[in-house]
């Protein structure tokens, strides 16, 4: 992959402007492999790279730009499309906000679906009746008919609507219960540093191709993010 590939695909995924020395620290291992000499001749390819950027996001068939904002570069859509944009916009749905607790539950679900109340409660250790309904009412999950046992509990599975906030063909595109975790303690690290210093990790916006996960400890609300 050439730098400028490597710098778009990194000022597309971070989530606030990200400053030169930010690139440059992100491909200094792979610029150093690729020959350059020190920090100078890096910075040098960085700029350069990034001049290339901007010229051809400048031209006309471009919508948008990567502009320079706030001591930093992102991607954005240019002043001549924000009244179509803005358009498309009003008829987004909103981020769906969730407790720990129900990411938790909507997890357990989904790797493990069908499956019934009693079986999430008892891989999570803790009561999920409460977490059930909320899901129910965010469309995240449904029923898929009684689980042919004593007192025939109802069985619950995933969606479309969850299939389209985390930007998955099937659940057959799930990662991994390991990534899964991976995901979720790495949001957990994002919410403690500072505003300036949170970039979104690149492999995140290509697992969930359209959708990262953000959430909070102690069941505080956490937004699943859909991509516009």
């Amino acid at each position: 992959m050439s730098l400028k590939a490597k710098l778009e695909a990194i000022i597309y995924a971070a989530e606030i402007p990200i400053s030169l020395d930010q690139l440059i620290e992100l491909v200094r291992q792979s610029e150093t492999t690729n020959g350059a000499a020190d920090d100078v001749e890096i910075r040098s390819r960085v700029r350069a790279a990034l001049e290339e950027l901007t010229a051809e996001y400048a031209g006309a068939e471009h919508g948008v730009e990567v502009r320079q904002v706030a001591g930093g570069y992102r991607i954005s859509t240019k002043p001549e499309q924000h009244d179509l944009v803005r358009a498309f916009a009003k008829g987004l749905k909103p981020p769906i906000r969730l407790s720990l607790p129900a990411l938790e539950t909507l997890a357990v679900i989904a790797y493990k679906q069908p499956v019934t109340v009693p079986e999430i409660s008892e891989i999570r250790g803790v009561d999920s009746n409460g977490v059930i309904a909320t899901l129910l009412d965010r469309k995240l999950i449904t029923t898929a008919g009684r689980k042919a046992v004593i007192g025939r509990p109802i069985l619950y599975k995933t969606t479309k609507e969850f299939l389209l906030r985390f930007g998955l063909k099937d659940v057959n595109e799930l990662p991994s219960m390991e990534e899964f975790e991976k995901l979720v303690s790495e949001s957990f690290q994002n919410d403690l540093l500072p505003v300036e210093d949170r970039v979104a990790d690149p492999s995140e916006a290509t697992s969930l191709d359209g959708g990262n996960i953000d959430s909070s400890e102690n069941g505080t609300p956490s937004e699943i993010k859909t991509a516009s």
